[in-house]
C-alpha cells in the first residue's frame, strides 16, 4: 500500500517537491479528506471537491504565496486551505473560534485576498498586478479563479473590461462548471456552453475581443494538462485567460448527480451519499419557506405579483413560485444590481414587485435602492431573508446591518415581522398596495410556530404592539429576536417590572406608543439583531433627544466588531442578546 501523501505535505513547498505521477494520488487523497470532514463538520462541499485537481496544480506551479491567487466566492477554497498549513485545523472549519469557511487574509499569507461575495477576484487580482509593476515585480504572477456564474455579474466585466487595456501580468481561470448554488442562467451561460460544444467561432470569442490572451477549454480535471497549460502562461505577458470545464462534485458520485443539493448538504454518510436528515415533521417552517409558499399562494390570486431573486432561486425559496408560474419568477444571475433596477422598472408598469435578496447581498445594489426605488418612491417590496446572524458563514454573510444603511432613506419603510405569522401577514399586506417601498427582513432557520398558515391579516402600518404590560422599564424589541427577551422575561421572578413591546416597524416608528414609553417607564431597553450603530435603537434613541425625554436607554444587539463564524446561538451569546445574558441583565435591573 502507497504511503499517504497529503499526509506529509505542510505547505505548497511540500508539494512541489512531488513528481508529475504522485499528483493524481494527492488529489484523491485530498478529495477523500474534503469528504470525510465535511460529512461530520458540514460546510460547502461539491465546490470544492470541483477543483481538487485546479488546486493541486495552481500551488504546483506557481510560487505561492509570493505569487497571489485569489479564490472567487471562496466556497471552492477547501482544498487550498488544506494545503496551505490548516490540514490538522481543517475539522475546526466554520466552527466557533475554528478557521473561516471562507479565504481570510488574517487567517494565511496563502489568502491573498478575503471573499465571501461573488465577483470581486478580478478586480482584486488586477489591483496587486498593476501594484507589483510599481514596485518592479514584474515576475510576480497573479491569478484570479472565477466561476461561469460569478463572471456574469457586472463587476466582474468592469475587471474585464480594465484588465483588457493593460499590460497587467494577470491571469484569469474560467472554472466553468455550468452552476453556482443554482444552475447558471442567462446568454452568457448559452455562449460558454457553445464554445465548449465547438459551436462558436473563434472570430466570435469575447474574450480575445477584450485583449486578453484566451486559451481552452481544457479539461480542468486533467492534472499534467493543467500543469502543461499553467506552465506555458506562466511565461505569457500581460492579462491571460484560461477557460477550463470541471463537474461540480467532482469524485463523489452523489454530489455530481444533486449539484445543489450537495453545495452545502449538512451532514452526510460519506461512503453512500445520503444526506442525514434530521427529523422535520412537526417543527416549525423555515422562514425562506414562508416566503415561497405565501408568496406563490398570493401570487396564484394576483396576477400582478412578481418574484425576483439574484441566483438564490432555492436558497430563498422562490423557486416554489418558478416552478409553477415561470413567466412571473425570474432568476437574473448574480446580479444585484440589476435585480433591483428590474424591479423598480416593472414596478413603474404598476406590478407588484417581490425582490428577495440576502440581507448582505442587498449591500451590493445600495445605490440602486436609493437612486432607482426610493428616489423614485417605487412601491418595490424588498424581502431581505438571512437578516441577522447567520451562523457558520460568518463575517462575510451576516445580514446586520440593514437596518442601519436602510433606516436613512426617505421614502423607505422597514420591517422586521416577530414570527412567521407576520411574516405571511406583511407578505400578504405589501400586495393589497403601498404608497412607498418597504424592506422586510427576516432571519435564517427555523420560526416558532407549526400553526402558521392561519386566514390572512392585513397589518397596520408603522403600528408597535404591547406583548406584555409591567412597572418600571420598557423592553423594545424588533424582530425575531424579541423572543430571546420572550423567553428571559418568562424565567425572570421579577417579570412584572419589565413591559415588552414588539416594535415590526422599524421605520415609521410609531410615535404614539413611544411618547405613552417614554411618559410611563423609568427606564427603556432596545434589542435588535442588527448593529446597534444605527440601528432600531438609535432611531429609538433619536426620538427621545428629538422630543427631550431624559429617561435613561440602553442599547443591546450587535457591538460594533465583525462577528466571526459559530452557530448563531453561540454568537447570540457572544453579543450578549441570548436568554441567558439577557436574563441576568433583567435580573440586575429589577
Amino acid at each position: 500500500m502507497s504511503e499517504n501523501l497529503l499526509a506529509q505535505l505542510q505547505n505548497p513547498d511540500d508539494l512541489r517537491k512531488l513528481s508529475p505521477q504522485q499528483l493524481p494520488q494527492l488529489a484523491a487523497e485530498l478529495r477523500q479528506f474534503i469528504i470525510d470532514i465535511v460529512s461530520i463538520k458540514e460546510g460547502h462541499l461539491g465546490a470544492s471537491l470541483g477543483v481538487v485537481e485546479l488546486t493541486i496544480a495552481l500551488h504546483y506551479v506557481f510560487n505561492t504565496p509570493d505569487d497571489l491567487l485569489v479564490w472567487d466566492v471562496g466556497h471552492q477554497a477547501y482544498g487550498h486551505k488544506i494545503l496551505t498549513g490548516r490540514r490538522e485545523r481543517f475539522h475546526t472549519n466554520r466552527q466557533l473560534g475554528g478557521i473561516s469557511g471562507f479565504p481570510k487574509r488574517s487567517e494565511s499569507v496563502y489568502d491573498a485576498f478575503g471573499t465571501g461575495h461573488s465577483s470581486t477576484s478580478i478586480s482584486a487580482a488586477l489591483g496587486m498586478a498593476i501594484a507589483s509593476k510599481l514596485k518592479g515585480e514584474i515576475n510576480r504572477q497573479h491569478i484570479a479563479v472565477i466561476g461561469d456564474a460569478s463572471i456574469a455579474s457586472g463587476m466582474a466585466f468592469e475587471g474585464l473590461n480594465h484588465a483588457g487595456v493593460t499590460d497587467a501580468n494577470l491571469l484569469v481561470i474560467l472554472n466553468d462548471n455550468a452552476i453556482g448554488i443554482d444552475p447558471s442562467v442567462g446568454a452568457l451561460k448559452n455562449y460558454l456552453t457553445s464554445v465548449k460544444e465547438g459551436k462558436n467561432p473563434i472570430a466570435n470569442n469575447m474574450i480575445k475581443s477584450l485583449n486578453f490572451d484566451y486559451s481552452g477549454p481544457i479539461d480542468g480535471h486533467d492534472i499534467p494538462g493543467l500543469i502543461h497549460e499553467l506552465s506555458r502562461l506562466k511565461k505569457v505577458k500581460g492579462p491571460k485567460f484560461l477557460h477550463i470545464i470541471t463537474t461540480k462534485g467532482k469524485g463523489f458520485a452523489m454530489a455530481e448527480e444533486h449539484q445543489v443539493k450537495f453545495h452545502a448538504p449538512g451532514k452526510f454518510d460519506k461512503t453512500s451519499g445520503e444526506i442525514l436528515k434530521t427529523p422535520e415533521s412537526n417543527l416549525p417552517p423555515k422562514y425562506q419557506d414562508v416566503f415561497g409558499t405565501t408568496l406563490l399562494d398570493l401570487a396564484k390570486k394576483n396576477p400582478k405579483i412578481i418574484g425576483i431573486t439574484p441566483a438564490m432561486p432555492t436558497g430563498s425559496s422562490l423557486k416554489m413560485m418558478m416552478d409553477v408560474l415561470p413567466e412571473r419568477a425570474f432568476d437574473v444571475g448574480i446580479a444585484e444590481q440589476h435585480a433591483v433596477t428590474l424591479s423598480a422598472g416593472m414596478a413603474t408598469q404598476g406590478m407588484i414587485v417581490y425582490c428577495n435578496i440576502y440581507s448582505t447581498f442587498l449591500q451590493r445594489a445600495y445605490d440602486q435602492v436609493i437612486h432607482d426605488v426610493a428616489l423614485q418612491n417605487l412601491p418595490v417590496i424588498f424581502c431581505l431573508d438571512r437578516a441577522g446572524l447567520v451562523g457558520e458563514d460568518g463575517a462575510t454573510h451576516h445580514g446586520l446591518y440593514d437596518l442601519a444603511y436602510l433606516r436613512c432613506i426617505p421614502n423607505l419603510m422597514i420591517y422586521a415581522p416577530r414570527d412567521e405569522v407576520a411574516l405571511r401577514n406583511i407578505l400578504y399586506t405589501a400586495q393589497l398596495g403601498l404608497q412607498n417601498p418597504i424592506a422586510i427582513r427576516y432571519p435564517r432557520g427555523r420560526g416558532f410556530n407549526t400553526n402558521w398558515q392561519l386566514p390572512y391579516t392585513a397589518i397596520e402600518i408603522g403600528k408597535a404592539t404591547c406583548l406584555k404590560d409591567g412597572e418600571k422599564c420598557a423592553i423594545l424589541t424588533t424582530g425575531t429576536i424579541g423572543c430571546n427577551a420572550s423567553q428571559a422575561l418568562r424565567n425572570l421572578a421579577s417579570a412584572e417590572a419589565f413591559a415588552h413591546y414588539d416594535f415590526g416597524f422599524v421605520k415609521p416608528l410609531d410615535d404614539i406608543a413611544l411618547h405613552k414609553i417614554f411618559q410611563k417607564f423609568k427606564k427603556v431597553i432596545t434589542l435588535e439583531e442588527g448593529c446597534i450603530t444605527g440601528g432600531f435603537g438609535s432611531a429609538v434613541n433619536e426620538f427621545a433627544q428629538q422630543h427631550g425625554y431624559l429617561v435613561p436607554i440602553q442599547n443591546l444587539g450587535v457591538p460594533d466588531v465583525f462577528i466571526e463564524h459559530g452557530t448563531v446561538a453561540e454568537l447570540h451569546h457572544v453579543c450578549k442578546i441570548d436568554p441567558e445574558n439577557l436574563l441576568v441583565l433583567f435580573d440586575q435591573m429589577k
